[in-house]
This record gives structure tokens, sequence and C-alpha cells, in this order.
């Protein structure tokens, strides 16, 4: 694609702060000097355009955005209170895993989670007996298509979902806002608990695994489609869950004597979180 001329502008105009900007924003562009004036060039007659409106609103370039020969003093981290301010749902759905998990005993109480299960069930003797999940929606008890992601069977299941949670949640209410993360989390919620049913019967499955396949194919895939910072995800992250998923399909863990895997939950929720990704990230694209 031919460079396009954007801006021609005296020598004795500062660009450095614009250039800085779009740097910041990665903008591909090239400044050269020609009789006595210099240049911007860019890609593309469309991004041009954009590019020359984005000059008329900030020719001196992002005033909170520093050079990086300027050395500034690091900035203090905010702390926790103010972490969870900034992210409010993702702070929300946390805090519900929290309490949920304090009031099952991690997975303990079952007279507790069979409030919060996908179907009801009765725990007699060694073996537990399933209500028909009709019955329970006749019943009005809708919430049990959703609650079992608040569901916990000890510490570490806890800790590395809330800790994934934490870290996706965040990325896309920054991203989207709150309103698209609480529509996100509770549809994946919604596909995986399903998918888990469809593919195991009735059985007791909890956690925020399935939902969280959902938020990282989400994030992937809109990546993929429409570039952001939020959405870059560290090297090897996606690989690492893949691969994650893979050997939990293939039996091992469950061989291994770690418990039952929800595979159904995650591969459920990482198809529909795709799907959003695409969806979303091909609206971003023609946004632009």
């Amino acid at each position: 694609m031919s460079a396009v001329e954007v801006l021609r502008l005296p020598l004795t105009v500062d660009l450095s702060g614009f250039v800085a900007l779009l740097q910041r924003l990665e903008v591909p562009y090239r400044v050269s000097e020609e009789s006595g004036e210099q240049v911007l060039w860019v890609p593309g007659p469309q991004l041009a355009e954009k590019v020359r409106g984005l000059y008329q609103r900030f020719p001196d370039g992002d005033p909170h955005f520093q050079l990086p020969h300027e050395a500034p003093t690091e900035a203090p981290r905010p702390g926790i209170l103010a972490q969870l301010k900034a992210s409010p749902i993702t702070s929300l759905v946390l805090l519900l895993t929290l309490a949920v998990a304090a009031l099952t005993g991690l997975g303990e109480n079952f007279s507790t989670i069979r409030w919060l299960s996908f179907q009801d069930f009765q725990v007699q003797g060694d073996y537990i007996y399933f209500s028909s999940l009709e019955e329970g929606l006749a019943a009005g008890q809708w919430w049990r298509l959703v609650t079992p992601m608040l569901i916990h069977f000890g510490i570490l299941h806890l800790a590395m979902n809330g800790m994934w949670f934490w870290e996706l949640g965040r990325r896309i209410e920054a991203r989207q806002g709150g309103a698209v993360l609480l529509v996100l989390t509770l549809g994946f919620s919604l596909v995986s608990d399903y998918a888990q049913y469809f593919t195991s019967g009735p059985t007791l499955f909890g956690g925020l695994s399935g939902v969280l396949y959902g938020l990282l194919g989400h994030c992937w895939v809109f990546q993929r489609l429409a570039p952001c910072p939020a959405y870059r995800l560290p090297p090897g992250v996606m690989a690492m869950m893949l691969i994650w998923l893979l050997v939990c399909l293939s039996g091992l863990i469950t061989a291994l004597g770690f418990g039952a895997i929800a595979n159904g939950a995650h591969v459920g929720g990482l198809l529909v979180g795709c799907a959003t990704g695409l969806l979303g990230g091909a609206l971003a694209r023609l946004g632009r």
C-alpha cells in the first residue's frame, strides 16, 4: 500500500508530541523533510484521514503521555481498594464467589450447595439423588442456570479461578465496560453449565472455569480482529490453557486422583467465548 501525505508543516513546528501519540497508538507512519518542510506519511487514504482528524484534536500529542527519554518518576501503584473500585463488576463477582465459598465450606456443606447447584439434590448415605432440571425451573429456580459458577471445591480450586477471573475480568471491564462483562459472565456460565449437563448428565459440578475459558476465548479472538493493549495477553497463555484443556480431556487428571473435571463446561465456554470475541472484534473493527 502506497504512503499518503497527511501533514506538511514548517520545520519550526515541533511534531515530537504528536509522533509520540502515534507510537503509543501503534499507528505506522514516516516523517520526511522536503523543500524546507516536514511531511508526515501514513499507509492508505483512510488512515490518513483519521490521523488528520487526530492532529486537529491533539497537535501536541497526549498531555498525559511522556516520551521515553523524559525519565519520569514512577507513578505509585494503585492500592487494592482503588483497583477494586475501578473494576466494580469484576470485584462483585469475586466477592460473591468468596461469600459462597464461606457459606458452603469450600464444597463441604451440601445443605447450602444444593440451593446453588444446577439441579437440586438429596444426599442419602453415600449416594446423591438429583431432582430433574425441569422441576427446578418449573418451581421458578432459574438462578440455578448460572449459580454453579460460584461453587468451588477446595482452596486451590477457588484461588486459581479467582486469580484468572481477576486478570481477565478487569481487562474486559476496562475495554468494553462493566455491563458487557456482566452479560458475558452470565452468558458463559449459562452455556458452560448446559454443556456440562448435556455431556455428563445429573452430576454435581461448579466453579468459574467454564466462564474463564469463555473470557479467554473472547479476549483472544477479539484481539486478533481489533488489536488493543487491554486484550494483549502474555505470550504462551492461550497455548498453556489449550494444552491444559487437552490434558483434562484425555482423562489423565481424573486418573491421577485429582477429581472429576468439568470438560463439557470448559469446551462450551471456550466455543461461546470465541463466538462473542468474533462478533465484538468485528464490530470494533468496523467502528474504527
